[in-house]
């Protein structure tokens, strides 16, 4: 039998990710069940103490057990928590030391979304990589230097600790982890109950970029406002350097530090975000849709649209065009 332990933390936690994580191994109990097979959950929610907490302001989620009473688990599952991070970690740090032991006990760890910041908060991810939602990427790359964000994947395995990508692909996560510890035709029955397209490994299609100005570097704000008004003609490190009178290499530093990306990338990112809103809301062709971001190259421009979204652009055309869709 293996123990499911699934926090019920303090905050305004996602409901969807306890009861979601809830659901699929007891449901799994069912499926094994029908096979003939024996149970193999036992799912516990698990708080800091027996105080329910409330989510949504309308939904009261009470512990089964708390983690002073607890001595041993084989998986704790981290929802993601909402608000200020700083503000979740400190209501939740209580977790921390209870993870810490039971990770040091063979007990395997998995963070929902931002659940990640509550997973790096206990310093088990130093040196590892981890996913979370896609437009928390900049907060937590700047909490937790030390820890590999891949902002694109939607599922990270390492070493015994496990993290999703933003939002419902908690769901990826967890039919993963019901594969590992039952088999694929567990797992794929799963997959077709709850409606859960399995084996996902991408959350870049979802990835809306704005431009990240939350930093108070006047030159690179200066510099980002131009790349976004003028992204249709070609740009170049040195071209802005002149216009905002600051150095070539000053330039490229301070804009990675504000950023988190290169000039060059900023500017890949920018065009294809262009892009990507045109494929989903007219009627051009890739061509005249390329053209229009400033690309001349179609090799250079499948190959960069394709690693930024994970789809060629004919397929995120017919993905989110919805006279595409409809044709």
């Amino acid at each position: 039998m293996k123990h499911i332990s699934i926090l019920v933390p303090r905050g305004a936690a996602a409901l969807s990710c306890i009861e979601g994580a809830f659901t699929c191994f007891t449901k799994a109990n069912d499926f094994l069940t029908s096979m003939g097979r024996s149970p193999l959950f036992k799912v516990q929610l698990v708080g800091i103490d027996n105080d329910a907490q409330v989510y949504d302001r309308l939904f009261k989620v009470s512990p089964d057990v708390v983690v002073a009473e607890l001595e041993k688990t084989d998986l704790i599952i981290i929802p993601a928590v909402n608000g200020d991070m700083n503000n979740v970690i400190t209501s939740n740090a209580e977790f921390f030391p209870w993870i810490v032991k039971q990770y040091k006990k063979g007990a395997e760890i998995a963070s929902l979304c931002v659940g990640a910041f509550l997973l790096a908060a206990t310093g088990l991810l130093e040196g590892k990589k981890v996913a979370t939602h896609w437009l928390s990427a900049n907060d937590f790359r700047k909490m937790f230097p030390d820890v590999e964000l891949v902002s694109d994947k939607i599922i990270t395995d390492e070493q015994g600790i496990y993290s999703s990508g933003g939002a419902n692909s908690f769901w990826n996560l967890l039919l993963y982890l019901l594969e590992k510890y039952t088999d694929r035709e567990v797992a794929i029955l799963a997959a077709k109950y709850f409606a859960i397209e399995i084996d996902r490994t991408t959350q870049s299609a979802f990835i809306m970029f704005n431009g990240q100005k939350d930093h108070q570097d006047e030159s690179v704000k200066k510099a980002q406002e131009f790349i976004e008004q003028n992204f249709q003609e070609k740009i170049t490190v040195d071209q802005l350097s002149d216009m905002f009178a600051v150095g070539r290499r000053s330039l490229e530093r301070r804009f990675k530090k504000a950023t988190c990306n290169t000039v060059s990338e900023y500017i890949q990112r920018v065009k294809i975000e262009a892009a990507k809103k045109s494929f989903e809301t007219s009627r051009k062709n890739i061509m005249e849709i390329m053209g229009d971001v400033g690309y001349s190259d179609t090799k250079a421009f499948r190959t960069i649209f394709k690693r930024a979204t994970g789809l060629s652009p004919l397929e995120y055309r017919n993905k989110y065009n919805k006279e595409a869709v409809l044709a």
